[in-house]
């Protein structure tokens, strides 16, 4: 997701980040799913475990990857204004390389790799 006008190489995927992470708490606790399992039916699965109903699983389905995209796109278009001073004052990486990531530890984070740079949600 480089934009060609940027000196900046950017690597972000935060929905699905979010999707890998929600495998793993499934394969923790013995589910498995197939590799044909959809983005859509891992989200609402995923939901579902709180939810009243599959409707309300599906809404906040939507809304969770509604709200990811935002965040990201947040974070691309204030990258250079905003993000990579601060991650240069804070952290003292001068690279131009950033892979930012969904994390949930100890609550949701967006995590620039290469800096170590945190963004709790």
């Amino acid at each position: 997701m480089n934009d060609h006008l940027s000196p900046y190489e950017v690597t972000i995927d935060l929905y699905r980040d979010w999707l890998n992470t929600v495998k793993e708490v499934f394969r923790g606790s013995g589910v498995e799913f197939t590799e044909s399992v959809t983005d859509d039916d891992l989200a609402i699965a995923y939901f579902e475990q709180t939810s009243k109903s599959e409707e309300e699983a599906e809404k906040l389905s939507v809304d969770n990857e509604q709200r990811l995209f935002a965040i990201q796109q947040t974070i691309l278009e204030r990258l250079e204004d905003v993000i990579v001073p601060d991650i240069r004052k804070r952290t003292g990486y001068e690279g131009n390389q950033f892979h930012f990531q969904w994390v949930f530890q100890q609550g949701e984070h967006i995590v620039e790799q290469c800096s170590k740079y945190r963004i709790p949600l």
